[in-house]
């Protein structure tokens, strides 16, 4: 009877070992298949993030370069113009433009388009090819200066002048058609020669520092 209940608690016992190990083994496997769902879960999510942020970043970058894409040529008019003319040593015509929108920036390319008395060819630039551009805010202005420091560049006394811009490429025309400045008619003298003109500049010092008029 000794040896008979010996071997049935043996029997027992190697059962019950049998059982636990087994629920030790399953139990690690669902700890472990947790953790993955958890890893992949928080790497999925760390990705969306990073997409998301990138979009938006992307999407600001997008907004900005369209806003400066949206700052269109500046338009031409008399109304927006102004001749001026300082004599001596170191003379030299004044070409002020105004950018009269009290909401609208716009942009400058270049020099401006300046033919005299119906001159077939608008003058010269100072500094040609030199890519200059200047945008102006609302109600902002630009200075061009033409030098007229010798008897050739001083010339004679002009009646008018057709006035036109440059587009963004080198050399182009803006399309709207030259606007004629009447002298007489805005009561100004202007005497220009065989002179040239400088680029636009946010501020007169540095238009007339182009021309070698400045201080």
């Amino acid at each position: 009877m000794t040896a008979r209940r010996t071997r049935r608690r043996s029997a027992a016992y190697a059962a019950l070992a049998l059982g636990l190990a087994g629920s030790l083994a399953l139990t690690g496997c669902n700890s472990n298949s947790s953790k993955s769902k958890s890893s992949s879960s928080s790497s999925k999510s760390k990705k969306r993030k990073i997409i998301g942020g990138g979009a938006a970043v992307a999407g600001a970058g997008a907004g900005a370069a369209a806003n400066r894409r949206h700052v269109s040529n500046c338009s031409l008019t008399t109304a927006r113009l102004r001749f001026s003319q300082a004599s001596g040593p170191k003379g030299y015509v004044t070409v002020r433009y105004e950018n009269s929108s009290s909401t609208l920036s716009c942009t400058l390319y270049d020099a401006p388009l300046l033919s005299f008395n119906q001159a077939k060819t608008p003058l010269p630039m100072v500094k040609p090819g030199s890519g200059n551009l200047v945008t102006l805010r609302p109600h902002g202005t630009a200075y061009a200066v033409v030098p007229t420091t010798t008897p050739a560049a001083l010339g004679a006394k002009q009646k008018n002048v057709a006035v036109q811009f440059m587009g963004r490429s080198e050399g182009s025309r803006t399309t709207g058609q030259p606007v004629t400045y009447d002298f007489a008619a805005k009561y100004a003298t202007i005497s220009v020669g065989q002179s040239k003109v400088t680029n636009w500049f946010s501020t007169l010092s540095a238009a007339k520092l182009e021309a070698g008029v400045g201080n």
